[in-house]
């Protein structure tokens, strides 16, 4: 097996499939952030906006993103596109949900307070809303950085989208099984980077919270 991941490495195709799914993953993940962190903030300041949307978040959020694969086939094919909506679908949830529990966990006199002093919305959700909801959101982007390396091996595997998902499909489907057994191998260890990574990430931007604090002592 050492063999054959030594003879994976030394091939183009093996490098373009790597970034084929390191770049779907990280566009899927940077995308599920950004829609998550503002609609999380968005929803969760406004309680009108999160009474009228909790229902429905509560009725998309257990929907595994593997039910939408006919309807991206439907729209996509095999394109990058497919296995990118399945991504966002599938991390963009973790996020939300983080940050709306981080948003819910602000201290009403604190943010009481800010009011009385007639601080701007924006004031408001800079130096109160979002320290208290930081914790959260940096939750969220470990859970998915994993959730969303996931899915876009299983679109690669399963639809045909370029990577190392499809890379491993084509190895099984020839009978390759050393090969197939590497290219698991390598995803095992991007999964393993990619968790490391988003610890340290977590470790940095939480550096003054308590939590890590005591993890450093």
């Amino acid at each position: 097996m050492a063999a054959a991941l030594a003879e994976q490495v030394a091939t183009g195709d093996f490098w373009t499939a790597l970034g084929q799914t390191l770049r779907g993953w990280a566009l899927g993940l940077a995308v599920a952030m950004a829609a998550g962190v503002a609609a999380g903030v968005v929803i969760g300041s406004v309680p009108f906006l999160r009474a009228a949307t909790a229902s429905t978040i509560e009725f998309l959020r257990p929907v595994p993103s593997v039910a939408l694969i006919p309807l991206v086939v439907l729209l996509y094919g095999s394109r990058p596109q497919s296995a990118l909506v399945l991504v966002i679908y599938a991390a963009f949830w973790q996020v939300l949900v983080q940050v709306l529990h981080g948003v819910a966990d602000v201290d009403p006199v604190v943010r009481d307070t800010a009011r009385s002093y007639r601080f701007s919305r924006r004031a408001v959700v800079r130096t109160v809303l979002w320290p208290t909801a930081m914790p959260y959101v940096v939750t969220g982007f470990r859970l998915a950085a994993a959730v969303a390396l996931i899915l876009e091996i299983t679109a690669e595997l399963i639809i045909g989208v370029p990577g190392l998902g499809r890379a491993i499909g084509v190895a099984q489907s020839s009978g390759a099984v050393a090969a197939t057994y590497a290219l698991v191998i390598v995803v095992g260890l991007i999964g393993v980077t990619v968790n490391a990574s988003a610890r340290a990430v977590e470790r940095r931007a939480l550096r003054w919270h308590t939590s890590v604090r005591r993890d450093l002592s």
